[in-house]
């Protein structure tokens, strides 16, 4: 491949480490390529709200890919520029599928405003006895029905006994395509977005906006929620922590992000 014109990049296991710190050497390295004209993106499965941490790492990042591509969000601006959502019909139809596949599983659901933190407190909402994966969430709790009663950018289905690839094998069958499930957390969570909305979708978006077709555009990621996005960009990079799925598809093989494999690779042109 030569120079990519368009560098998209998922966040957590891929360009942060364990510390949810960018390296010097990825910062370095990915300031240099802005500076010289290229497209820089994140593609997560954060929400906004999660983005501006990592952008003030950065310096030079403005457009994140949020909720698994159901949300497109400049961080400059502040502003979320479109978001694509699950209405409450297709979330009470998500929710009875997933209690008759996962017995006793959790829900939670994502949101936005128009800014990162309009209406924070109701951005993300989880029942009661929702069993987190993830230290010092910042949710409310809210009963089921209140859950289900505004649409939605993904809904997060939560069964901690379970590992994640059971799950999306337990629930896939009963969804069929009336929504995507992917996730991007080993262990007991699933999370479903609009139908035919992926990273991917949503990284062809900002790159024909930006001029930029797929053959010219490299990806970085390290879970199931990226294998779309590493299959459509013209260079598909798993990190040497990707999940299995992941390796079985990319053009490249990386280091680990722990060993700075999104720099080793950007390095070579930048």
């Amino acid at each position: 491949m030569q120079a990519p014109r368009l560098v998209a990049t998922d966040v957590d296991g891929t360009l942060l480490g364990p510390d949810e710190r960018v390296s010097p050497r990825a910062a370095a390295v990915i300031g240099r390529l802005v500076s010289e004209g290229i497209g820089f993106v994140l593609v997560t499965g954060r929400p906004p709200r999660w983005i501006p941490p990592v952008v003030q790492q950065l310096g030079v990042a403005r457009l994140a890919v949020c909720a698994n591509g159901a949300v497109l969000y400049d961080a400059v601006a502040d502003e979320v520029v479109w978001a694509r959502t699950l209405a409450p019909d297709a979330l009470a139809e998500l929710a009875s599928a997933a209690a008759e596949a996962l017995p006793g599983c959790g829900l939670a659901v994502e949101r936005v405003g128009t800014r990162a933190f309009d209406d924070a407190a109701a951005q993300f909402v989880a029942e009661p006895d929702y069993q987190h994966a993830w230290p010092n969430p910042d949710n409310s709790s809210v009963p089921r029905s209140e859950l289900l009663a505004r649409p939605a950018v993904k809904m997060l289905i939560r069964a901690p006994h379970m590992s994640s690839d059971a799950m999306v094998a337990a629930l896939q069958p009963l969804v069929g395509d009336a929504v995507d499930l992917t996730f991007s957390h080993p262990r007991g969570l699933v999370e479903a977005s609009p139908a035919g909305v992926t990273k991917a979708t949503a990284l062809a978006e900002v790159a024909e906006r930006a001029g930029v077709a797929a053959p010219d555009v490299i990806a970085f990621g390290d879970m199931p929620n990226d294998l779309e996005m590493l299959r459509w960009a013209g260079h598909g990079v798993a990190m040497g922590n990707a999940h299995p799925a992941l390796i079985g598809v990319a053009d490249e093989v990386t280091a680990a992000n722990v060993d700075d494999g999104l720099a080793l690779v950007l390095e070579r042109w930048f």
